[in-house]
């Protein structure tokens, strides 16, 4: 990418970072501030509540911070984000309360950097985040302009591969909604088939503003193409929701919740499901596989 086109995604990503968030979403803030302290680097708003600006749905938040013992302070949530990010916990209001309830993932500035670069082998973390998204939280400047440096090359890395998979597209909103359409095929993502176009459509400006703004790619894509992402993939992210079953309070509860607002169907857990998510786990798939919720 020339240096006029990184500036130009440079500027994008900062101008849309300060876009205003409701301020509501400043006592989840302050909370994950005063559970985690001076080890959390910035806080980031992302995902179909920011699109929609609806907050009665589950909130998405993303905490980069530095140093896993000092963010966790317990050696096991600290080793599982170490070998599996990122770990995930919810928000919620007490049993019998109203408010808001947000799902926050965690990992740190060093695993998140790398899962933004094109050879990454997790496509993740630079999909999504080649979306649009709010910085609720900067620690200071430094922080600051680190998080945009890696939003632009999650940008950068997107536009890329989008050009790898789809060589003859001259057109933004093809360009864009041909690259998530791969992308979900490569994640155990139950999401319905018109999500691609849905997501470039919401923010048909954001997208199509990268697309102008960015620079052509290298001629080949990087090691192991795109056939070795999309192996990759599912396994990454069936070991994430395992892991996410078995690590928070109402883990399974709210795998069941995601796969329904995303595909429409709701499947119930009997009570040993519920206690043994990892046991169940398998079946369960079979289950969702052979309902063409999972392919």
């Amino acid at each position: 990418m020339t240096s006029d086109a990184g500036r130009d995604l440079q500027s994008l990503v900062a101008a849309e970072l300060d876009r205003p968030a409701p301020a509501a979403l400043g006592a989840l803030v302050r909370q994950i501030l005063d559970r985690h302290g001076p080890s959390v680097a910035a806080i980031l708003f992302y995902g179909s509540c920011r699109r929609t600006s609806d907050l009665t749905g589950l909130i998405d938040f993303y905490v980069l911070y530095d140093g896993h013992r000092a963010f966790h302070r317990r050696t096991i949530p600290a080793a599982l984000n170490a070998a599996l990010p990122p770990n995930v916990m919810l928000m919620a209001p007490p049993a019998g309360e109203t408010g808001l309830r947000a799902k926050v993932a965690m990992l740190s500035v060093r695993q998140f950097a790398r899962r933004v670069r094109p050879g990454s082998l997790d496509t993740t973390i630079w999909t999504r985040f080649s979306q649009p998204c709010s910085l609720l939280y900067a620690r200071d400047g430094s922080a600051r302009r680190r998080v945009t440096d890696l939003l632009a090359e999650a940008a950068e890395t997107a536009l890329a591969w989008g050009h790898w998979l789809n060589p003859a597209t001259a057109e933004s909103g093809a360009l864009w909604e041909g690259l998530f359409a791969q992308t979900y095929r490569a994640e155990l993502r139950p999401e319905r088939a018109n999500q691609p176009s849905v997501l470039y459509e919401t923010n048909a400006a954001w997208f199509d503003a990268l697309f102008q703004s960015g620079g052509k790619p290298a001629s080949q894509a990087p090691f192991g193409g795109w056939t070795l992402r999309r192996i990759c993939g599912k396994p990454l992210n069936l070991m994430r929701l395992v892991k996410a079953a078995f690590t928070f309070t109402g883990g399974a509860d709210y795998l069941l919740w995601k796969l329904q607002r995303h595909s429409g169907v709701r499947l119930d857990l009997s009570p040993w499901q519920r206690r043994h998510p990892i046991l169940a786990a398998p079946a369960i798939l079979w289950r969702l596989r052979r309902m063409g919720v999972l392919r």
